[in-house]
């Protein structure tokens, strides 16, 4: 679906507001359900029995997944990993799906509010998860109940997947991919507007020094780190590509490897150069250094045609809500698209909200709320229920 390049006609005007109207109808709900869901500390924890992610994500989950089995839907629980609600006639065309995640990043210091108390004040929620994800994926699932309470009937099936181990690790995605089929098309509501048609890939690298002399770590360390550009070019691996920008640095680390001295880094670099190719330039610039290059991690670039089906519905639904304009757009982030194969960042943050999710008083209007309800709901319609 996602290769198809279709201009989508618009809906019919009436059933648009019909479908907003059901949106509003349900804003009480849908926030109540929000509050009641970030309370729950879903932070990674020790693996148990039927709680890969430990009892916070297992315990989130439940509660999710409780609810929408009494709003009436169908849902599968996948060993803790991951579960999903479904609505609609599995058919020989595949599913889509909204794909967010319940775990979130730990709390940390300097909040003025309870990190897990769901508090609502002026407006605003304030509570660890409220963006970063749990908000917009139960705005995903009410978008849904949306469409199915203004008497939509999906010609498609459509899941609403709820992840639990986005934060540190997709292990929740690799184990859904070894037993179910990829969505045809999809999105993530875990990045920004407008959708994002491609993805920077994402490499961690560890580079190891051969001596434990301290003098020496640390001249290597001022000299590729501390005293370097993050665009790379003390690295040797600057890359500039016109669509993604400048390859970043991010991220460094002292540590130890295994008795050596060593220095861990991620590379956000962009679609025109490969992850052997910047090895490559990484070990041609530290071998005088005598250190060695190692790749602990890899997402190569998520890349679309911004003119395709599944981006044109999107930037459609985006600009009918807004009246803004909704052009694709890149990222240097890195999302469950990264993994799960035909689906795009889309939402949930206005462009110029940024340094939210991750932070102290993480925060989500309830405007923004409705809002971003109404965008997936239009979203969902057209890409679940028109052809």
């Amino acid at each position: 679906m996602h290769d198809t390049k279709i201009v989508h006609t618009p809906i019919d005007r009436a059933l648009e507001q019909r479908i907003f109207d059901f949106v509003d109808a349900l804003s009480d709900e849908l926030i109540a359900a929000i509050r009641d869901i970030v309370r729950i500390k879903s932070v990674q924890g020790d693996a148990s029995d039927g709680a890969p992610f430990g009892l916070g994500p297992r315990a989130a989950l439940d509660a999710t997944l409780d609810r929408c089995r009494r709003m009436g839907y169908e849902t599968r629980d996948l060993d803790g990993y991951l579960g999903y609600a479904t609505w609609g006639t599995p058919g020989d065309d595949g599913y889509v799906c909204a794909l967010g995640h319940l775990d979130v990043v730990p709390e940390g210091e300097g909040w003025n509010y309870g990190p897990y108390s769901g508090h609502l004040e002026n407006g605003v929620i304030y509570s660890r998860g409220v963006l970063d994800n749990k908000g917009p994926i139960y705005a995903c699932l009410y978008a849904m109940e949306a469409l199915r309470r203004a008497g939509i009937k999906p010609i498609r099936e459509l899941r609403i997947m709820f992840g639990c181990n986005e934060e540190s690790g997709f292990g929740d995605l690799v184990h859904y991919l070894e037993t179910e089929p990829a969505p045809v098309a999809g999105f993530t509501p875990d990045c920004k507007y407008p959708v994002v048609y491609a993805e920077r890939g994402r490499a961690l690298v560890r580079l190891v020094l051969p001596s434990a002399e301290l003098n020496h770590y640390m001249d290597f360390v001022n000299t590729y780190v501390l005293n370097a550009k993050p665009s790379g070019e003390r690295l040797g691996v600057a890359v500039h590509d016109d669509e993604f920008g400048d390859l970043e640095v991010r991220n460094y680390r002292l540590l130890d490897a295994d008795g050596m001295p060593a220095v861990e880094l991620a590379l956000s670099y962009p679609a025109n150069v490969s992850v052997n190719e910047l090895l490559e330039r990484l070990r041609s610039t530290v071998t005088k250094d005598d250190a060695t290059v190692h790749l602990v991690r890899n997402f190569d670039p998520v890349r679309f045609e911004r003119d395709c089906r599944l981006c044109r519905d999107l930037q459609y639904a985006y600009e009918r809500v807004t009246g803004a304009d909704g052009t694709p757009v890149t990222t240097t982030g890195g999302t469950y698209a990264k993994l799960m194969p035909n689906i795009v960042p889309f939402g949930p943050s206005f462009p110029g909200q940024k340094g939210i999710g991750h932070q102290p008083n993480e925060w989500m209007t309830v405007a923004d709320i409705i809002t971003n309800t109404k965008i997936y709901a239009l979203a969902l319609y057209l890409i679940a229920c028109s052809r």
